[in-house]
């Protein structure tokens, strides 16, 4: 993968990303790794001394080491050499005001997941960015995976038939032990009003819909909050119903010792299944119905064409998150670059699909209040 001809690098903008977590590292390790993007401004930190530190580190020049949001925006807009997309990894509750205010001034958005804390405030950034005509992203990381990728392709090729029960799992353990007082996942006020299903669950949700090409119609839910002095919940059993009425499983939590980031998918269909593991990224087993199960590779001679894009280094050498964040980043620098790229036909998951992830989660909570009944996912009210 290289740079693309035109001879520059894509200018990327920052809000968040600090040194208090991992994600921004991820962000930008992802978006330099082939060559598409250079970040050139940023409000990396609420603290205006610590934010223009962490710029500085990151070569970044100080006139665009911004105070806020809404003055990077504005300032951003007016430059000839302005950001050519903004990355939002910070607090969940504070997307939907950052995305706006990029919107406006008709700057692309990548945001981290989950969209908003609001089935209204999706609705309303699905309609700003149709308004708006400029790009939208979600980083649902996973569908980066070229095993994914293939997994998603031999579905809609039918090689698995009729899609008839579907079993995904996200598990880990970093809740397992009593919150601390600076985890902000188990804050209300910052990560609104779901833990473990925001977090973690939503990554569970989109991979489901993004291999199978189905959507989840209706789920019902048991949410728990499990460990003490959680206020949030941290485990989550689903039963989900996919639109061509097939039957779902879906098992979330951050509680679970052993597990570190066990996201896991199984699908079976009339002609086959096919399962894959994110700790194990680089092959997918496929059983044909009847048949002798297949391990496909990563970079292998039976990869599909679409695994084969996604993969930069020969079998036996892995790749994993990174690589496959990358993917995303790559998929998105293509889309910006292409001047006639179709807003609705893209590779990577957009404000829809982020859309679609709060109406999932807030299912997931009524269900939970409603004693687990099956509740629709109410994708019109999320604008998806």
């Amino acid at each position: 993968m290289t740079n693309d001809d035109n001879g520059r690098r894509l200018r990327l903008g920052m809000i968040g990303g600090g040194r208090a977590g991992s994600i921004g590292g991820s962000h930008r390790a992802a978006a330099r790794m082939d060559g598409h993007w250079e970040i050139v401004a940023g409000v990396f930190s609420r603290d205006a001394a610590a934010s223009a530190e962490i710029a500085r580190t990151l070569h970044i020049e100080a006139a665009r080491a911004y105070r806020g949001h809404a003055e990077m925006a504005e300032r951003e807009a007016a430059r000839p050499d302005g950001i050519d997309a903004v990355t939002i990894c910070t607090h969940n509750d504070t997307h939907f005001d950052i995305a706006c205010a990029f919107l406006e001034a008709g700057i692309p958005v990548i945001c981290d997941k989950p969209l908003t804390t609001s089935v209204e405030k999706a609705r309303a950034l699905v309609e700003r960015t149709a308004k708006a005509r400029v790009l939208f992203a979600v980083t649902h990381t996973y569908s980066g995976y070229p095993m994914v990728r293939m997994a998603r392709e031999m579905i809609a090729a039918g090689e698995l038939g009729a899609i008839r029960s579907v079993q995904v799992e996200y598990a880990s353990q970093y809740q397992a032990a009593s919150a601390g007082e600076d985890d902000w996942q188990n804050d209300p006020r910052r990560s609104g009003p779901l833990g473990v299903v925001a977090g973690t669950g939503t990554h569970a949700h989109h991979l489901a819909e993004f291999v199978t090409g189905l959507r989840v119609e209706s789920l019902a839910a048991d949410l728990a909050s499990l460990v003490e002095g959680h206020r949030l919940d941290d485990h989550a059993g689903m039963l989900l119903r996919l639109e061509n009425g097939a039957r779902g499983l879906l098992w979330n939590t951050t509680v679970a010792p052993g597990n570190e980031n066990g996201l896991r998918i199984r699908v079976y269909g009339s002609r086959g299944g096919l399962e894959w593991d994110q700790e194990h990224p680089n092959h997918m087993r496929f059983t044909p119905l009847g048949g002798q199960s297949t391990l496909f590779s990563r970079g292998g001679p039976a990869a599909s064409a679409q695994a084969r894009r996604a993969t930069r280094v020969p079998a036996g050498h892995p790749e994993g998150y990174l690589e496959a964040f990358a993917n995303l980043y790559a998929d998105i620098a293509a889309a910006i670059r292409s001047p006639r790229r179709r807003l609705d036909d893209v590779a990577f998951p957009t404000v829809l699909d982020g859309a679609r992830g709060v109406a999932f989660m807030f299912a997931a909570l009524r269900s939970a209040q409603e004693n687990g009944r099956f509740v629709s996912l109410d994708y019109r009210a999320a604008g998806a």
